[in-house]
Formats: C-alpha cells, sequence, structure tokens
C-alpha cells in the first residue's frame, strides 16, 4: 500500500518526532518506508529517517508491504498529520 502525506507536525521533523515515528513504525511487522524525491527510507531506521531532512509541509509518500500494512499506514498517516 502507498500514500501521500503532507506532514503536519508543528515542531518539525527533528530528533525526539523521528524518533516517535520509528517507534509507531517498529509496532508493526510489516516493511514500512518513507519516499521523498529519490530518496526511499526504512520507517524504523532513525538514522535513515534522520537522513531524509524533512519539514513540516512537506509531502512524502508512506509504503508499507505485509502483514498489518493498512493499520501502519494509517497510524503512520495520522502521526505525520499531527492526528495521532
Amino acid at each position: 500500500m502507498e500514500k501521500d502525506v503532507v506532514i503536519q507536525l508543528r515542531g518539525g521533523f527533528e530528533t525526539r518526532p523521528v524518533a516517535m515515528l520509528v517507534q509507531v513504525a517498529s509496532h508493526y511487522p510489516c516493511e514500512t518506508f518513507l519516499v521523498t524525491g529519490t530518496k526511499r527510507v526504512n520507517a524504523k531506521s532513525i538514522m535513515g529517517m534522520m537522513t531524509l531532512g524533512l519539514v513540516s509541509g512537506e509531502r512524502v509518500t508512506v509504503v508499507t508491504h505485509g502483514e498489518k500494512e493498512a493499520e501502519a499506514l494509517a497510524e503512520i498517516e495520522a502521526y505525520l498529520t499531527n492526528a495521532g
């Protein structure tokens, strides 16, 4: 599954919000990636996520594949859009 999401985190996408996203992604057994431009990063990797340098208002594609992929996608979207 995949879905485009606009990041709406008030504090931006710095260390703490990235760590929280990694925790959300790690709750699910499926593969989970964030894609922006030509970069595709494992959402369960804090170091990988930090390399993206994302900011609020930026659009990313969340990609999930495997067991509980729909649930993972929904929770990650909710977190990134500050609804979670």
